[in-house]
């Protein structure tokens, strides 16, 4: 660890622990076990920064291991984003590794089980291991298959892995306990019948390892020293030190399986099924969706990395799982994106206007800084002429004194520009403005040095001159659920609180400087918000995601509710 004093969590504790009674600092060794079945979503980011942080921390090597147990639910697809996943985030892994890399092992060893008696091929339907499994409060009943002679077995378990049978005929139990307190250890599966196409290991295989026989002695096979699961897997904590039991060497290390708490986040649903649902069922636009809770789906919507890494280190590791509120994630997306994105002029809601005693046919280049919180200060240039836009909701013919932006009789600064005054209005005829006209002042340009330049007026507007305006689209995103735990009712559908009104999709209009962005560059749109370009954009068709607002608006809608 850092040599700088810091609050252990309660994995730290558990490692700093093994340290001290005797583990080697160098037989150190962690893990990320993502089965890929589907995208990573910001529960796995929690994982991958708690991981690969301890990684950092103990200079320890951290392995990337694919759970690919299941043929029927996994696909390359999946591997490929998730390995683009981690690194996006800024991690990298020791060695890229798969159970699938150890099924010949993990064959071997369950013909070993076998011949000790440790394992046996069992022939019931599922319904019927599912009534002599028994209940929390029953114990169960054994199989009438359970004391097959070792030959039989050996000669079925050989046939099932040679695809002599179909799928559900014979599964492979181990032997230990049908009246166990803990029903996982009453005699788990450890091999189904699975006639699937492997995305590697093709059609070798007619057998498939369970999660519960693959994981630890995966980790074995590692030298893993820490298992950390979230807390559904503790429960099976004691399958896996029985299976390790089985097989380990004295001469090793064995791993330690240990569980910490999911972080739900509010508003969303962190279930790869039910996120494969909002997909197939197009609720959303695929797995990258930007309402999505998955990684790729935050990185399309602007979410810088070291932002998601930064929540991951605020929520921290707990042993009890809680709700964390959405907003916490994005306000360390503001923090994040307020030292790094540089700021620009966009208008998404446009009105029309004109300075009245601006030249004709003349333009400037204004010199606008690209973001103030720089160490070194650099600057942009953007055109000025006579038609502007400007936001709509920054123009009111009569307001209060509250109201700090352009009426008539009153002035405003234009951003990197001048001074304003409104003057009058043209309507059109059901009463909506659709010009309106001013003057400037003309010794009044910002950074000028003028008398004029330094005058004090009560509000800023921004603006993006007409000539030089290039159109865009602009979707805004709002909370995909409008439930802050859309799942927590199990008597109601999630998608019952599908919000109708997650996505907005406008026309706005930007300034200049903005036409050669690429996908993924982040821009604070001034007085507006952060936004990011989408991979959808093209030069000739630009399109940015809102990433987040300037404040949480959310806040003030709950409290009114």
């Amino acid at each position: 660890m850092s040599t700088e004093e810091k609050s252990l969590n309660f994995l730290e504790q558990i490692i700093e622990e093994d340290l001290k009674n005797g583990l080697s600092k160098d037989k150190l060794r962690f893990r990320f076990p993502p089965e890929p079945n589907g995208y990573l979503h910001v529960g796995h980011a929690s994982a991958i920064c708690l991981n690969f942080g301890l990684g950092i921390d103990y200079q320890s090597p951290v392995n990337l291991r694919f759970d690919d147990t299941n043929p029927a639910k996994e696909e390359q697809e999946y591997v490929d984003a998730i390995k683009k996943d981690i690194e996006w985030l800024g991690y990298q892994w020791a060695n890229e590794c798969y159970a699938s890399d150890y099924f010949q092992q993990l064959y071997d060893w369950a013909v070993e089980f076998i011949k000790k008696g440790k394992a046996y091929v069992d022939s019931q339907s599922s319904e019927e291991m599912a009534k002599q499994k028994g209940t929390p409060t029953q114990v169960g009943t054994n199989s009438p298959y359970r004391n097959r002679s070792v030959e039989e077995n050996l000669d079925l378990f050989e046939r099932m892995k040679n695809g002599e049978f179909e799928e559900g005929t014979h599964i492979l139990r181990a032997k230990i306990d049908m009246s166990h307190n803990n029903m996982l250890m009453r005699d788990p599966i450890m091999y189904r019948i699975l006639k699937k196409h492997h995305h590697r290991t093709g059609n070798d295989w007619c057998i498939y390892p369970m999660y519960d026989w693959a994981h630890g002695e995966s980790d074995y096979l590692e030298q893993i020293s820490h298992s950390f699961c979230t807390l559904e897997f503790l429960p099976h904590r004691e399958l896996y030190d029985w299976f390790l039991d089985q097989v380990f060497d004295e001469t090793k290390v064995r791993p330690k399986q240990r569980e910490f708490a999911r972080r739900n986040l509010s508003h969303t649903v962190v279930s790869k099924r039910k996120l494969l649902q909002l997909v197939e069922e197009k609720h959303v636009n695929g797995w990258d969706d930007p309402r999505m809770s998955t990684i790729s789906g935050m990185r399309r919507r602007g979410y810088p990395p070291m932002a998601i890494r930064n929540f991951a280190k605020t929520i921290g590791i707990a042993k009890r799982t809680n709700l964390i509120d959405v907003s916490l994630l994005e306000f360390c997306v503001r923090e994040e994106l307020n030292k790094t994105a540089p700021r620009v002029m966009a208008v998404l809601n446009p009105v029309k206007l004109v300075i009245t005693n601006y030249p004709d046919g003349k333009e400037e280049w204004l010199e606008a800084e690209n973001n103030p919180e720089e160490e070194v200060m650099t600057y942009r240039k953007v055109p000025f002429s006579k038609e502007l836009y400007i936001e709509r909701e920054d123009f009111q013919e009569e307001a209060n004194k509250k109201f700090f932006r352009l009426t008539l009789g009153t002035e405003v600064r234009l951003k990197n520009a001048y001074i304003i005054k409104g003057e009058s209005v043209i309507k059109d005829e059901n009463g909506t403005i659709t010009e309106i006209h001013c003057t400037y002042d003309t010794d009044s340009r910002s950074g000028s040095g003028t008398e004029a330049s330094q005058r004090k007026v009560k509000g800023t507007i921004h603006w993006v001159s007409i000539n030089h305006a290039i159109s865009a689209e602009v979707r805004s995103y709002d909370r995909l659920f409008s439930n802050e735990s859309p799942d927590g009712n199990k008597e109601i559908d999630f998608k019952e609180f599908i919000n109708p009104n997650s996505l907005e999709i406008i026309t706005g209009y930007v300034e200049p400087s903005l036409q050669s962005a690429k996908d993924l560059d982040q821009f604070q749109f001034q007085r507006l918000g952060y936004f990011c370009v989408d991979k959808d954009s093209s030069p000739s068709n630009l399109v940015f995601n809102k990433t987040v607002g300037l404040r949480d608006t959310w806040a003030k809608v709950e409290s009114k509710e």
